[in-house]
């Protein structure tokens, strides 16, 4: 039986996929699994028994990722389950900024009890006018499963499309659209385009990349839109920018003290991936991402650790090894193994920065002993017996 614990409420569509071999137990410290959406996790103890904590949305600052990589806890994320949501809303956050329909509407309330204002809108209207955004340019920086979507959609919109990725996947490149224009140095985009619009992870490296000498190359008119991390934009040189009239507007999803009120911020309250269908989908993704591991021993879509697999768990034993990546480690199994006299029948072993992995497909189940001998070896993180 295996045992998981939702630290916030997950779509029952998702936990509904769990099959009678799971039990849901109201506390961390009783679960092999853990699936979570926002809650912080930094201060949590991670007990010994955690074998896998699966985010139900594709950011994961909120967990702990090096303490978990060093406990053997395979953190997953849900990468493209919330892409139409999120793409949807960069749409919608366009042409608020590029027509003024919040002082629009705010017009019609204010004015709600005027008998006339069907009439006096007629000469007000003037007011709120803006642009279209057909034929402008758009900077798409990161073409991930979000910015894909979006790049695609902004062509079908008649919009002029940059992309810039220096690390764009086979995948996401297959699914770009051909009218798509592939920019090789991101201050192109910076210098050129009308609207601009990141979606890149929150790295040590991607931390403010929208900096003030990149808003300083912007043009006076154009809109940023930012629906992947508040700290990807150095938000106080926006917020200065904005005030004196060196870009247009910022759209941010991430409400907070710099931002909000502030001139030429409009600012939404984190809605990207808040529709049914996008908590529906993130729900059954990490959940066929944790029953995968759990009963087969595959990563896939892991942030911590590479992914791995080797499919269905059919053979007479198999076991996980989560270690350091560092040389030898294979030759310890092997040797380990093949003194208790059990045969290699397959093998996959994948590293990911200063981790890897090592999935083996044996000829018999390994017992306790030999186990210990592989948890006990240096270097190993933990070991799994997966059948």
């Amino acid at each position: 039986m295996f045992k998981y614990n939702c630290l916030n409420p997950i779509a029952a569509v998702g936990l509904d996929l769990f099959s009678d071999q799971y039990e849901k137990v109201d506390e961390l410290k009783d679960a092999q699994a853990a699936l979570v959406r926002s809650a912080a996790m930094h201060d949590l103890e991670l007990p010994d028994t955690l074998e896998a904590v699966a985010r139900a949305g594709a950011g994961v600052n909120n967990i702990p990722l090096d303490k978990c990589a060093e406990k053997g806890i395979v953190v997953f994320n849900t990468p493209g389950a919330n892409a139409n949501g999120v793409k949807e809303l960069v749409f919608a956050g366009m042409l608020y900024a590029s027509r003024d329909i919040v002082g629009g509407i705010e017009w019609c309330l204010e004015n709600q009890n005027d008998e006339n204002i069907a009439k006096t809108a007629e000469k007000q209207k003037k007011n709120f006018a803006g642009t279209e955004i057909s034929g402008k340019k758009l900077g798409v920086i990161g073409l991930g499963a979000i910015g894909v979507l979006v790049a695609n959609a902004a062509i079908h919109m008649g919009m002029e499309v940059y992309g810039y990725d220096p690390y764009i996947s086979v995948a996401a490149a297959w699914n770009l659209s051909r009218s798509v224009k592939h920019i090789s140095n991101v201050e192109d985009i910076y210098r050129e385009c009308d609207y601009i619009t990141i979606h890149v992870p929150l790295l040590d490296s991607t931390k403010k990349m929208i900096s003030a000498d990149a808003i300083a190359m912007m043009k006076p008119t154009a809109i940023i839109l930012n629906f992947a991390r508040d700290l990807l934009v150095d938000e106080e040189a926006m917020v200065d920018a904005l005030a004196a009239g060196k870009v247009h507007k910022y759209v941010s999803d991430f409400p907070n003290t710099t931002t909000v009120g502030a001139k030429g911020c409009i600012v939404t309250p984190h809605l990207g991936a808040s529709t049914a269908e996008s908590e529906d989908n993130c729900a059954i993704m990490a959940v066929r991402e944790i029953r995968d591991y759990l009963e087969n021993g595959n990563i896939v879509h892991s942030v911590n650790f590479p992914d791995c697999s080797m499919g269905a768990c059919t053979t007479a034993g198999r076991i996980g090894i989560l270690h350091r990546n560092v040389k030898g480690m294979l030759s310890l199994y092997t040797t380990i193994l093949g003194d208790a006299g059990i045969n290699i029948d397959g093998m996959a072993n994948k590293s990911k920065g200063d981790y890897a992995y090592a999935l083996l497909d044996l000829d018999t189940s390994v017992p306790e002993n030999v186990l210990e001998k592989l948890k006990n070896t240096e270097g190993v993180l933990k070991v799994r017996k997966i059948c």
